[in-house]
């Protein structure tokens, strides 16, 4: 593969395991290595909304002469901004890790980086910059091609190291360096790292605070001036906690957590807010649903989602980056804002109704709603797990759709493992052959297909005032294509169902 591809290199499995048996941390040290913390939190099951964090038996990560404790955001930001303490409201010149663009906005911010730093400037890091096309890829429409063009000769001029390029169009196999969603890629390429500052010029950067970082999104202007500096003035938003506990029913995924949190806080309740994710069902969940929980915090408002680093998340880097990071946690006495208590094992499944994402209703509330199509796919469901779960409804069923089903995988790898890993129970059968055995439509190319919508070619697009179970992350009108179209928003085990029947319906149906 293309250098320019790809940041996984070969690790050293000593570098990675050295450390291990020190379980203490700093916040702020300038070791290269990481180590990785003793995790003894466990949480009570009630359910409840308080304004005072419960004690943690973590222990608190501080140096030397800090004595104002701080929640995992603050002390990301601190360390980048090379101080030992940073409070929320305050502003404060961040160096940045990683910068993320797309097709939709790159080039928009390369023009703005060469007016304020001159036409033949250069970036402060081609190692640092990351530039993915997925957005408006598998298109005839001539604006969205110049797009990719567009990254192309920018890459190019700057000698960026990680471009993710896509040339033929027709058979995206062809493409060794394409990948797909920028949110999916940057995770499995091995840009995501505990404790670092991601910036992407998209909303859904959030998705790696699953890593344990600090991800959000910005706009066009200000990454022209990260391009240039490496750095941003950012304000230091509080903490919201939200606290997770008890065992996950097997009809539940992290879609249904995140719609029960947003119509819980609503569309603005997390406001230029930390949204950080804990308990004892958080640490269940997997990299790819933690990446699904962390999504969706922009749909509440939030200005970055995280989740505490532990082995699950040391595991998936394993293989994926050769780059030392440290991790930090929030300290057992850290100010938080709100926090808000889940007993998991009570919840349903879940659906928001259009149009808003905080137009939350139980799915067998309604079962009534006929609808036309079903989508599976985006950085929120088109990850290689979440098409395992909708192959498990399916497969648990034993029946056709009712409805055209259509399925995106996210990146390339995504695609591959829908077509080469058997789905348990299954008999050693794939997603693909019991996508094809339900009469689903072919798996796409991986890209971000009809979740914004796009030209009016692209796969799956509203082009109609249709219903549609979608599993994106908004459900505004005109998103997907058509304004008066209408979304239903759920899980990958909701989306299936809802297939099989024709109406919007309970995954219970078909998962006992």
């Amino acid at each position: 593969m293309n250098s320019m591809a790809s940041s996984t290199i070969a690790p050293n499995p000593a570098s990675f395991i050295a450390n291990k048996k020190h379980l203490g941390f700093t916040a702020f040290s300038t070791s290269s290595q990481f180590s990785i913390p003793k995790c003894n939190r466990r949480i009570s099951k009630k359910v409840c909304s308080v304004m005072a964090p419960q004690q943690s038996e973590r222990r608190p990560s501080t140096t030397g002469s800090v004595k104002t404790a701080m929640t995992m955001t603050e002390k990301i930001l601190a360390r980048a901004s090379e101080k030992t303490q940073l409070s929320p409201g305050e502003n404060s010149w961040v160096n940045i890790d990683i910068l993320m663009t797309h097709d939709v906005c790159g080039p928009g911010s390369f023009g703005i980086f060469k007016k304020e730093f001159g036409q033949n400037a250069k970036v402060w890091d081609r190692e640092k910059i990351v530039i993915i096309p997925d957005h408006y890829i598998f298109t005839s429409d001539e604006r969205a091609n110049r797009n990719v063009d567009i990254l192309r000769d920018f890459c190019k001029e700057q000698n960026i190291k990680y471009f993710y390029d896509i040339k033929d169009l027709s058979d995206f196999k062809a493409n060794p360096d394409y990948k797909g969603v920028c949110h999916i890629a940057l995770a499995q390429e091995g840009h995501c790292r505990p404790g670092e500052v991601l910036l992407g010029t998209d909303s859904h950067t959030c998705t790696a605070g699953a890593f344990g970082q600090f991800a959000t999104g910005i706009g066009n202007t200000d990454a022209g001036f990260v391009l240039g500096a490496g750095k941003l003035l950012l304000k230091v938003p509080p903490t919201l906690r939200f606290v997770m506990d008890g065992e996950m029913p097997n009809y539940l995924l992290a879609k249904d957590l995140i719609l029960q949190i947003i119509g819980e806080i609503s569309v603005s309740g997390a406001t230029y807010k930390s949204m950080e994710f804990v308990g004892t069902t958080v640490e269940s969940l997997t990299m790819e649903e933690r990446m699904t929980l962390c999504n969706m915090v922009v749909e509440a408002g939030g200005k970055n989602g995280v989740v505490p680093a532990d082995s699950t998340t040391f595991k998936y880097l394993e293989d994926k980056t050769s780059v030392a990071y440290e991790p930090v946690y929030s300290d057992e006495q850290a100010r938080f804002l709100s926090e808000y208590r889940f007993d998991v094992s009570k919840l349903e499944p879940l659906v928001a109704k259009p149009h808003s994402p905080d137009n939350r209703a139980l799915a067998r509330e309604c079962k009534d709603v006929k609808i036309d199509r079903v989508y599976i796919g985006s950085c929120t469901g088109g990850k290689t797990e979440d098409f395992m779960a909708a192959a498990k409804v399916f497969l648990a069923s034993g029946k056709k759709v009712k409805v055209p089903t259509f399925l995106v995988p996210a990146t390339q790898k995504v695609w591959m493992d829908v077509y080469g890993l058997p789905v348990p129970g299954s008999g050693g059968k794939t997603c693909s052959q019991i996508f094809e055995e339900a009469g689903c439509d072919t798996p796409a190319s991986p890209n971000c297909g009809a979740c914004l919508g796009g030209p009016k070619d692209t796969y799956a697009r509203m082009n109609e005032p249709t219903v549609c179970v979608s599993t994106t992350n908004r459900n505004f009108p005109g998103r997907m294509g058509h304004k008066e179209g209408q979304i239903y928003l759920a899980s990958p085990y909701t989306a299936a169902a809802s297939a099989l029947t024709g109406y919007v319906t309970d995954p219970r149906e078909f998962l006992q």
